[in-house]
């Protein structure tokens, strides 16, 4: 399947891995790419640049194919080594960075200047036309679906992909939501030029969490996430469990006066203790509604293969049955 996502990154399938902190690491990232789409490779679970660099070199021991990074840019009393971490990627001939958070506008030059392709995340059109006009190559355009931070709008997929569609020249990839043959052909029909999925790789064998998280979101539904922090204007969707409910009930409880401070146990620290030691109570950690749809816990080839040969299937099959031939 060819689309100028395809032809923009160099992969076969237009399908992105999405960086997710503490689930973004080397063997992920390489299965990706292996099968035929883009790996991406987490930069801040890596604790500092140099970290990333053997990060880095680890994948590429594992693949040949075309592999990125995620950088998100927060604002924070003590920001990370956001100079190191590029400088890093350009040194390291990493092809494509995935940015996110704050605006990536300082980065651009450097990175660009490197041959590196920018795809930035956005949650509302209003973003995403912003991030055109600094030059980003692409854009990944996350409805309210997904698991993560969504935004403060609340527009889903059905929306917010086809307004994107009617603003953007630049191509962009559907996120939030995805996560089979389903999911890829109707981005495609909504403008879309290919979906990233993020939930939907943490549940197959070689995403390197532990096994209770792939476990806990075989077993959710769709009805099984939480927005939390939204008082804060810092909205999150994370999977419920007995962490999210106490968060929960600070807030009703706190109301107008939460601060960060109120909540700390339920988000600090809680990566490791969940990802690495399937502790899944342990607090909030990011969630889609796409849950949903997992019901297995395929290899990623496995995954990527059923999506593309069932999203042939469904073009060249039930849509173009539909089709008055008369």
């Amino acid at each position: 399947m060819k689309t100028r996502i395809t032809e923009l990154l160099g992969i076969r399938h237009p399908i992105i891995q999405g960086g997710m902190h503490f689930v973004g690491l080397a063997e992920l990232a390489a299965a990706v790419s292996n099968a035929g789409g883009l790996g991406i490779i987490t930069g801040l679970t890596q604790p500092t640049p140099d970290d990333l660099a053997r990060e880095i070199a680890r994948c590429r021991a594992m693949t040949d194919r075309p592999f990125g990074v995620n950088l998100t840019f927060l604002p924070a009393v003590k920001p990370p080594d956001y100079p190191g971490y590029v400088r890093v990627i350009v040194e390291q001939g990493v092809r494509v960075v995935e940015t996110a958070g704050n605006n990536p506008q300082k980065w651009l030059p450097e990175l660009q200047k490197a041959g590196i392709k920018v795809i930035h995340k956005c949650t509302s059109v209003r973003h995403a036309k912003k991030a055109e006009s600094i030059g980003c190559d692409a854009l990944s355009i996350d409805g309210f679906e997904c698991g993560g931070h969504p935004g403060e709008d609340d527009v889903p997929n059905m929306i917010l992909l086809p307004r994107a569609a009617d603003e953007l020249r630049v191509p962009f990839v559907a996120s939030g939501g995805m996560a089979d043959a389903r999911s890829l052909v109707a981005a495609l029909a909504l403008g879309a030029e290919g979906m990233n999925m993020g939930t939907r790789f943490i549940a197959t064998k070689e995403a390197p969490v532990h096994h209770h998280v792939k476990e806990a979101i075989v077993r959710a539904t769709e009805l099984d996430t939480r927005l939390i922090m939204r008082s804060l204007r810092n909205t999150e969707r994370v999977l419920n469990n007995a962490g999210v409910e106490r968060l929960l009930e600070k807030e009703r409880t706190l109301g107008a006066s939460l601060t960060f401070a109120d909540i700390v146990p339920e988000v600090a620290g809680v990566y490791p203790k969940v990802m690495r030691e399937g502790l899944v109570d342990a607090g909030a950690w990011s969630c889609g509604m796409v849950a949903g749809l997992i019901h297995d816990i395929p290899t990623v080839k496995e995954l990527v293969d059923r999506i593309m040969s069932e999203a042939e299937a469904l073009v060249r099959g039930r849509l173009a049955s539909l089709l008055d031939r008369d």
